[in-house]
């Protein structure tokens, strides 16, 4: 979803999946008061215990948390200051639910980091308003975040965001061993393109070129970002060497598709685009500069062949059969 159009709002709608809360508290009761109220609109997951809790956003982080003050064992507090040292959870909003109204510990769960507090009993309608709210302004500043990793002319990510998301997810491949992926896209004889056309239509084909990549990679981890000029790179996590060359070659196809909306009369027939592949198979020995010089190769390769050309590559190379 492009930013620039989002709205807090819209990512509120069911449309877009529904929220996920975290409801924690130790007593059946209140947990059910609790659930009951947000079924309705939001996913919701809940712990008994500040452990449980903190264990469970190992593995799924939710947009929001509604946390029980006094809990045997860890409370509130603890699990709060918790929460927001993590690098993970740390942009959560936590509500701290309490049955105490006292100022001295609203200003202590304030100081901790929690977004709000909620006295027990609850008010179902208020709690719902109240989590409504901190979402609305979690998803803004969410919006914010991207937009400064956002490439406003093409409508994807920044080269910004993918540098850092390739470091990310290279130290994942290293722990998984899972393959990691990378396409690197340039369109060809460009500079012909805006001398013929003009810079304003240049952009217009960037767009759509870059909307054309992100309709063929579609997994929410898959990453489309223009890299440098009218270049974009296709970071793939878990894709095989097969998966990405068929994606690459999808690419390039659907891009030459534009013929008719984005003629390119000043050297060929219609706009075209070369690709170059890269996988890592496995945690082998390397780096990110070297995954990336890789990359730029086999796109070499594929530009010194002509027009709308793939070439691709496996690091480290499969090792050779050993004679029977």
């Amino acid at each position: 979803m492009n930013p620039d159009s989002a709205s807090a709002s819209a990512l509120l709608d069911s449309t877009h999946g529904k929220p996920s809360v975290l409801v924690v508290d130790d007593q059946p009761a209140h947990m059910e008061l609790l659930v009951q109220a947000l079924c309705d609109d939001y996913q919701v997951y809940m712990a008994t215990s500040g452990a449980q809790a903190l264990g469970l956003c190992q593995s799924v982080v939710p947009d929001l948390i509604l946390l029980d003050v006094q809990m045997p064992g860890m409370d509130g507090f603890a699990v709060c200051k918790a929460l927001k040292a993590a690098p993970s959870t740390a942009k959560v909003p936590v509500i701290m639910v309490t049955a105490r109204s006292d100022p001295g510990q609203e200003t202590h769960s304030l100081s901790l980091g929690a977004a709000d507090c909620v006295t027990k009993p609850i008010t179902p309608a208020v709690v719902r308003a109240r989590v409504h709210t901190h979402l609305t302004l979690k998803f803004q500043a969410d919006m914010l975040d991207k937009l400064v990793l956002w490439d406003g002319l093409s409508g994807v990510f920044n080269r910004r965001f993918f540098d850092h998301q390739l470091a990310s997810e290279w130290a994942r491949s290293t722990r998984s061993g899972m393959p990691l992926s990378l396409i690197l896209v340039d369109i060809d004889h460009f500079s012909a393109y805006n001398a013929r056309y003009g810079h304003q239509a240049g952009d217009e084909g960037l767009r759509r070129i870059a909307s054309t990549l992100k309709a063929v990679v579609r997994r929410p981890a898959d990453v489309v970002a223009r890299f440098a000029g009218e270049e974009f790179a296709c970071l793939l996590p878990d894709t095989s060497p097969a998966d990405a060359r068929a994606l690459a070659h999808d690419m390039v196809r659907q891009v030459g598709n534009l013929g008719s909306v984005v003629p390119h009369q000043a050297s060929l027939q219609h706009i075209t685009v070369s690709a170059g592949v890269v996988t890592r198979t496995h945690a082998c020995p390397g780096t990110v500069v070297g995954f990336l010089q890789e990359a730029r190769t086999q796109l070499d390769l594929a530009k010194a062949e002509g027009v709308g050309k793939v070439r691709s590559n496996i690091v480290p190379p499969p090792a050779p059969r050993t004679p029977a």
